[in-house]
């Protein structure tokens, strides 16, 4: 099934005004914890850019340099976005946190701060609310986790991921700056600076490996693979399937090949529309088995 672009443009919108906002508070208030939301969503914005170019790229037409399409692309900038979340969002929010714990400074005038969390956490929920959606109609009735693992698109996974953190985040800075008021300790804000960076990275390590999975190449699932073999054993023309070499191009392309044993003495030409026929009768029902290929043995 075919993601949708919408969460992906819907956190965008969302992050570049929540980024403005978040940094501009921090500016005026001196929150560390406010800084890293800031940089957290600013870092958000850029891998919804690049998610977009991702996706972009991996529509282009196979040519002769890529005989396969540019599908892979959209795994590669995913994997690139996961290494960014971990690098420019746990690692500044990290290093934010323990600055403001050597060099402790007392939160200025934190209704602000308030106000531009509780505006953040109107439109990250928003955003959330919108992946999540997106998410459950791809997954259908598979169990969350295990739509996670099986996913074969990063763009929808990706910005689900990113949007729980965001959430999670302003919560964790939310308590941070109001403990650090009530209990006159500017210390709690650079904690919670850092346990926001922790969460990122956590999300992130999540991100890196779904992707880099991905980019290293995903069989289809096993049950999906054992229906395409039977379709193929159906033929009357066919012996045995002896084994099968498949992997996903893309969220909706996969290259598949197959070694099939035709019975004795079948007529080369019985062979030929045995051929056409299971490609076609797999293609009907899986059409994302686009490069399909059938070698007799």
């Amino acid at each position: 099934m075919q993601a949708s672009k919408t969460p992906i443009y819907t956190a965008l919108g969302a992050n570049l005004l929540i980024a403005a906002t978040k940094l501009g508070a921090a500016f005026f208030t001196g929150s560390s914890a406010m800084m890293s939301e800031g940089i957290h969503s600013l870092v958000d914005s850029s891998n919804e850019v690049l998610l977009l170019l991702g996706i972009s790229r991996s529509q282009k037409p196979a040519d002769e340099k890529r005989p396969f399409g540019y599908g892979r692309e959209l795994y590669f900038w995913a994997f690139v976005v996961s290494l960014l979340f971990f690098a420019l969002g746990g690692g500044f929010s990290i290093y934010e946190g323990i600055e403001h714990l050597m060099h402790p400074e007392e939160v200025k005038s934190p209704i602000w701060n308030y106000i531009v969390l509780g505006i953040a956490f109107i439109f990250d929920g928003i955003s959330f609310i919108t992946a999540i959606k997106e998410f459950k109609r791809q997954r259908g009735a598979t169990p969350f986790w295990q739509a996670v693992r099986q996913s074969k698109d990063p763009s929808t996974f990706v910005v689900l991921f990113e949007d729980a953190a965001d959430v999670i985040g302003i919560l964790i800075a939310f308590v941070g700056i109001l403990l650090g008021q009530l209990l006159k300790n500017p210390y709690i804000d650079g904690v919670a600076s850092i346990l926001i960076g922790l969460l990122l990275t956590a999300v992130a390590v999540l991100l890196v490996r779904e992707s880099r999975s991905l980019l290293m190449g995903e069989t289809p699932d096993q049950s999906e693979l054992d229906k395409v073999l039977q379709l193929a054993s159906d033929n009357g023309a066919v012996n045995k399937v002896v084994s099968q070499l498949s992997t996903y191009l893309a969220p909706e392309e996969v290259i598949l090949v197959l070694k099939i044993n035709f019975k004795q003495h079948t007529d080369i030409e019985v062979v030929n529309k045995a051929i056409s026929d299971i490609r076609l009768n797999i293609q009907a029902k899986y059409p994302h088995y686009k490069q399909l290929f059938i070698e007799p043995v």
